[in-house]
């Protein structure tokens, strides 16, 4: 048992270390170029923070575990929204321009609802994926351009900006490295402790797994909360959702056909849907996520894991499933 709580120990403490250094990096990178922290929030550390979701996702598809690829992305979207920013509004409120937050939103949107719609097919296809990857492209794109013409005034300071480019592009790698590390030495000590008490493979997947997936979203906005860094602690979180859709379902079922699990269409896959709605109307209202309204998003992600674990049990059927 000693093993399992050191590996659980060093893997939180590289976490916090390896976040920290990120987003002081993302932070300069954004001084660097002028450009608002959300903009690199949204990309940069967004396709970063998605790694370990790629990685699983493709592997899984390719062996032909196809509900582990979509539960991975379904399920560290709803974490993400629920939980990470549940989590890091807890923190520290979280708040940032409201024209910002309406363009970069209404595509996460637009791109959730274009892929319920293909999953509710049963399975998603090549061509689909390709349609994800364009829409990626054109997310890039758009924000590179929209980042020559963002004002950054009252934008915060990273105390990296003044340091060459090689200093803080190396910090921000190897903090973004050290997060995927520290993640996976977490999951596996937080898995093998687990096994050792006795806790079933379900609800370890249910549970441990599936949030260990969303550990660089949290370490990252979470300690972008902390820093008052409300531009990255946000822009991951969007960013992330945006890329673990285009990018890795798309480049997923690009490679080969996904089957999606019918409790993905009749459930979790609206509970996606309904998590993204409900950030749109906390955000828009008084444009700021509040104490209150994080406990609401945590609490509400602690209910959804307890509705996983009523269905994996058999107790609640949902669609016939």
């Amino acid at each position: 048992m000693l093993l399992p709580l050191l590996s659980i120990a060093a893997g939180f403490v590289l976490l916090m270390i390896s976040a920290e250094y990120t987003v002081r990096g993302a932070v300069a990178i954004a001084n660097k170029l002028r450009i608002p922290t959300i903009i690199i929030g949204l990309t940069i550390v967004a396709f970063g923070t998605s790694v370990p979701e790629f990685v699983v996702s493709v592997s899984a598809a390719v062996q032909g575990a196809a509900g582990i690829s979509v539960g991975n992305v379904v399920g560290s979207n709803i974490a993400n929204i629920l939980l990470i920013l549940g989590v890091s509004a807890m923190i520290y409120p979280l708040s940032c321009p409201r024209r910002v937050f309406i363009r970069d939103y209404l595509f996460l949107f637009a791109v959730t609802v274009l892929f319920t719609l293909f999953a509710l097919g049963g399975v998603l296809v090549r061509w689909q994926g390709i349609v994800m990857l364009a829409l990626l492209a054109a997310f890039l794109i758009y924000n590179y351009h929209n980042s020559k013409k963002s004002d950054v005034s009252g934008e915060a300071l990273s105390p990296l900006r003044n340091s060459s480019w090689g200093v803080v592009t190396a910090i921000t790698a190897a903090g973004l490295a050290g997060i995927i590390y520290g993640s996976d030495l977490l999951v596996d000590g937080a898995v093998a402790l687990a096994r050792q008490l006795g806790v079933s493979e379900e609800t370890i997947g249910l549970t441990i797994v599936a949030f260990g997936t969303s550990l660089p979203e949290l370490a990252t906005s979470g300690m972008a909360a902390f820093r008052r860094q409300n531009g990255v602690a946000l822009g991951n979180v969007i960013g992330s959702n945006i890329w673990n859709i285009v990018f890795i379902m798309g480049a997923t079922s690009a490679i080969t056909d996904v089957s999606v699990a019918a409790q993905f269409i009749h459930y979790d896959l609206w509970v996606m849907i309904g998590a993204t709605l409900l950030l749109f109307v906390m955000m828009f209202t008084k444009n700021v996520l509040s104490r209150g309204e994080g406990l609401i998003f945590t609490t509400g992600y602690l209910c959804y894991l307890l509705s996983q674990i009523l269905i994996s049990k058999g107790i609640w059927t949902i669609g016939g499933y």
